[in-house]
């Protein structure tokens, strides 16, 4: 039961500007991008959500397994030829974006690749299309843009010149992401803040 498409993956090629990233149009294998769409744990909140809080289904699931696994750990410290060994793993689900998201900036200096992951059955609208920007930061001016239409995978290797970012656009928008993190602190850390703040979201709503 392969959630991804390995040939797919494994013909990725990095590139190097504005800063390392490689993009995959379509990473999911064509069961796992059949099904995900119905599946998708029901978010209604914007906000990156633990798989404990927003338990995936069984194709979501087996993605999640591959993402997780040695060998795509392996694919990816080649590709970005950056040593990934003993590296902990967290990955979280988006369902829904607000209008505060999306904002320029180039991730925690905790983490050491970002991976996202769309999982949207059909995007025609112009904005929430993730920009990759060079040292101007200019949103209007991408040096890359990624539609997050389901299955296009984008991987990133975090700097202190990795800004992105994305136009506002408030509705649901669907996304997997996978970081590989400094050390098991962040990791822990990383995943009380999502769980404390999922938790803060089902008090008040």
């Amino acid at each position: 039961m392969d959630g991804l498409d390995w040939n797919a993956l494994a013909a990725a090629t990095r590139a190097r500007a504005p800063f390392d990233h490689a993009i995959v149009p379509q990473a999911l294998s064509a069961e796992a991008a059949a099904a995900i769409p119905a599946e998708f744990p029901p978010i209604r909140q914007p906000g990156s959500f633990s798989l404990a809080d927003a338990p995936p289904g069984p194709w979501l699931s087996a993605v999640i397994a591959d993402l997780s696994s040695d060998r795509f750990r392996q694919l990816m410290a080649q590709l970005f030829e950056v040593d990934l060994t003993g590296r902990p793993t967290l990955v979280t689900l988006r369902g829904q974006c607000g209008a505060r998201d999306g904002r320029v900036h180039t991730d925690s200096t905790t983490k050491i690749l970002s991976l996202l992951l769309y999982l949207n059955d059909d995007w025609s609208a112009p904005d929430g299309r993730l920009r990759l920007l060079g040292p101007d930061r200019d949103l209007a001016r991408p040096a890359v843009e990624v539609s997050p239409a389901l299955g296009t995978l984008l991987a990133f290797r975090r700097s202190d010149g990795s800004w992105h970012g994305h136009t506002p656009y408030v509705g649901q928008r669907r996304v997997l992401q996978l970081n590989y993190l400094t050390s098991a602190k962040d990791s822990m850390a990383s995943a009380l803040r999502h769980r404390l703040s999922a938790l803060s979201k089902r008090l008040v709503a």
